[in-house]
């Protein structure tokens, strides 16, 4: 049975009267604890790129690899990062860089012909936190991609069967959060065909404590 919206709405207000005031605003993360799953088989891994309705904050980080005309058109769309081939041999030698520019970007993309070069420099570095780049052809567009991947959320499991989702901050309204967390919610169920391998799900702020989400 899918989580009412009555009962986010619930929990979200009960997490924010469990809540002591902060002087800044805190996130608010949804936690989807998960039975009868194990995230170090392939077939109970979980890896989902979610679009929230609201934005969440800050827009996340979106890096491209191109080149000529296509780097020209990924800085004028707002890309946070452009780099070229020189910049994937660098990054090949310096893995302390590469692991720093994995850790800070959220979305990588990459002219499709770059695709092999970045997989055998950068795969080591990308592929364990599932972000391999997207391809995109040279004479795309851009543009409508990246503003897309600022306002998606990666959710996946790593060695615990737990989805972390960061679904708002504080100061947005109770349906605003509640939104995106029916979002998030919407796309495990579809991913896992029903709610039964979902074991309890939480609500709670960056400081707070954990909200039970009646299902």
């Amino acid at each position: 049975m899918p989580v009412s919206s009555e009962n986010l709405l619930k929990a979200i207000k009960a997490m924010r009267e469990s809540n002591p005031q902060r002087k800044f605003a805190q996130g608010v993360d949804l936690s989807i604890n998960l039975r009868d799953i194990d995230p170090k088989k392939p077939e109970g891994r979980i890896d989902l790129d979610i679009t929230l309705p609201h934005e969440v904050g800050k827009p996340h980080k979106v890096c491209i690899f191109g080149e000529g005309e296509l780097a020209r058109r990924a800085r004028d769309a707002g890309a946070d990062l452009v780099l070229g081939r020189a910049d994937i041999e660098t990054l090949q030698r310096e893995r302390k860089r590469a692991k720093k520019l994995a850790d800070e970007f959220h979305f990588f993309l990459a002219q499709a012909d770059l695709m092999v070069r970045i997989g055998k420099a950068l795969g080591p570095v990308l592929g364990p936190k599932g972000k391999m780049p997207k391809p995109i052809p040279p004479t795309a567009d851009p543009k409508p991609l990246i503003e897309h991947l600022k306002k998606t959320l990666k959710v996946r499991t790593k060695n615990q069967p737990t989805l972390h989702a960061h679904i708002g901050v504080e100061n947005m309204s109770d349906e605003e959060l509640a939104v995106n967390a029916r979002a998030v919610l919407d796309a495990v169920e579809h991913r896992l065909e029903g709610l039964s391998k979902v074991r309890s799900i939480h609500l709670k702020t960056t400081m707070g404590k954990p909200v039970r989400v009646e299902v």
